[in-house]
């Protein structure tokens, strides 16, 4: 590994303003704004169950609905897991996790491939129609997906995530963002044994 592995993005449109600041070596120091309460409970369950320092400032039209924000602050936590992970020498490069949250159960594994990739499986149908309110901008469960693929293609990983049972949507959520997160973690970690790019072709 070389150097530090942070980095900080900010992306600007007419829908929405957003700054990430990410430490990858971090230890779980979370400081979440978006504006959608329950986007930042998972967003803050991501950063310290993975272990990164995570700041987020996002502001955007919530007013029409939340599907913009939470799409483009994805788009800016992928960026900058990209850019913080540089040259990715000296990395496990594979991570994986198994989260039970009461009745649920999630699964994730991430390699840190260089080649974007989502799949994306195992949510109950109702997911597809659930809202979850807070004091502001309600979250819609049917974006979790669109959230895995878009953090995946803009943070350059291989992403499977999966429930495997479950019934509250929250927990559902919840455990997914948190499998996310540990196989995120495994797979950024230092490994003492790799001294480059863990990979047969040199590069990733």
């Amino acid at each position: 590994m070389t150097g530090s592995r942070r980095a900080r993005i900010t992306r600007t449109t007419r829908e929405s303003d957003i700054v990430v600041e990410l430490d990858l070596d971090g230890t779980g120091v979370v400081d979440i704004d978006t504006g959608v309460p329950f986007y930042d409970h998972m967003l803050t369950a991501l950063g310290s169950h993975a272990s990164f320092d995570l700041t987020v400032r996002a502001k955007g039209d919530i007013e029409i609905e939340a599907h913009h924000t939470v799409e483009d602050t994805a788009i800016v936590l992928g960026q900058a897991l990209g850019q913080a992970l540089g040259d990715k020498q000296g990395i496990r490069r594979f991570g994986d996790a198994f989260i039970p949250m009461d009745e649920t159960l999630a699964h994730a594994a991430v390699d840190v491939s260089g080649r974007p990739y989502c799949v994306h499986t195992g949510e109950p149908d109702h997911l597809v129609h659930t809202t979850i309110a807070g004091t502001q901008a309600p979250y819609h469960t049917v974006i979790n997906r669109h959230v895995f693929e878009t953090l995946a293609s803009n943070a350059r990983i291989a992403l499977h995530v999966r429930v495997l049972y479950g019934r509250d949507p929250h927990h559902i959520t919840e455990a997914q963002y948190k499998a996310v997160a540990r196989a995120l973690r495994q797979a950024v970690e230092p490994d003492p044994r790799v001294t480059g790019v863990p990979s047969t072709k040199g590069a990733l």
